[in-house]
């Protein structure tokens, strides 16, 4: 739940980033923040997130790990990278979500999403995996409170995780200076007008494209990343794509790629990247899309602003 995209302009001119403050950079950062299953050992219990009601069945379960995995990166696809921007700047942009406590939250209500479909003896749609909570129970209503906790909390997160990246680059280049941030979000639902109805949107892999909204959509780890303006294209619910979107399983990306040929690829472009082993294969560039194409077939739905492409990458 709340997955999302946060990305950041500085001041400082890409061409004249030396790959030994780039390193610093990376480095600093991998030791600021926890990224896979890690998390801080100190718990952050005066997060302005942390003042809103979590007197929630869930969420309030999980509130004390909470504390822990604010301002933590994930595993999966979720990374931070240092870019180049092509107006030549240096940007930096997080790919991450809300952690175990959305997990915990989507598991729970979509057993109970199945078990009141089941008591409506609707079992096509739980055989399609398409159970669902309906409007107006109390089940409803919990998870949607709920989700909306996690999509504060996933922004929160973001914006933790920035905080100590901009602290690691000022160590490095005392004279930076940051720009405003854009911190936007995909995998959630959200009420919504379309075609004159009141209809609830359910954007998972897709982020909201409003006419002259502000949005994100990554690639992989070696290719290009964009900043977007939405055009509001009503056939598409104002959507576009979240990312690139995945070519290949994580499975079968591990069984059928080569470590040395992914490395190649991006040792290439000059990018320091963490693929070390067949593990890691199921994050490599060939497993995803061409985001180029990608971007391409959904002119119609946002129009490009800035094209970043990958200096940097941390994974977990």
């Amino acid at each position: 739940i709340g997955c999302g995209m946060l990305s950041v302009k500085t001041n400082i001119r890409a061409d004249e980033l030396s790959r030994e403050t780039l390193q610093e950079i990376t480095d600093k950062i991998k030791a600021s923040v926890p990224v896979g299953f890690n998390w801080h050992t100190e718990p952050n219990k005066t997060h302005a997130v942390f003042c809103n009601d979590w007197d929630l069945p869930i969420c309030g379960r999980e509130r004390e790990k909470a504390e822990l995995q604010i301002g933590t990166l994930g595993d999966g696809n979720h990374f931070i990278e240092i870019q180049r921007g092509d107006d030549g700047y240096v940007y930096f942009m997080i790919h991450s979500g809300s952690r175990n406590l959305g997990k915990q939250v989507a598991d729970h209500y979509n057993k109970e999403a199945i078990r009141l479909c089941k008591m409506f003896h609707q079992d096509e749609i739980i055989k399609d995996e398409l159970a669902y909570l309906p409007i107006g129970t109390k089940e409803a209503s919990d998870y949607i409170k709920e989700m909306q906790l996690c999509l504060k909390f996933s922004n929160a997160n973001r914006d933790c995780m920035a905080n100590a990246i901009e602290n690691c680059i000022r160590a490095a280049i005392p004279s930076v200076e940051f720009g405003d941030r854009i911190n936007i979000q995909h995998n959630y639902a959200r009420l919504e007008n379309h075609y004159g109805r009141n209809v609830w949107v359910h954007r998972k892999g897709a982020t909201s494209a409003m006419a002259g909204e502000i949005g994100l959509i990554p690639g992989s780890q070696g290719t290009s990343s964009y900043i977007v303006r939405g055009l509001g294209n009503k056939a598409s619910l104002m959507s576009c794509s979240h990312g690139a979107g995945r070519k290949i399983g994580r499975k079968k990306a591990q069984e059928i790629l080569s470590v040395e040929s992914e490395c190649e690829l991006l040792n290439k472009q000059g990018i320091i990247h963490s693929i070390k082993s067949k593990d890691d294969l199921d994050e490599a560039p060939s497993a995803y899309k061409d985001i180029d194409v990608v971007m391409d077939e959904q002119k119609d739905l946002v129009e490009i602003l800035i094209k970043l492409s990958p200096m940097a990458v941390i994974k977990g």
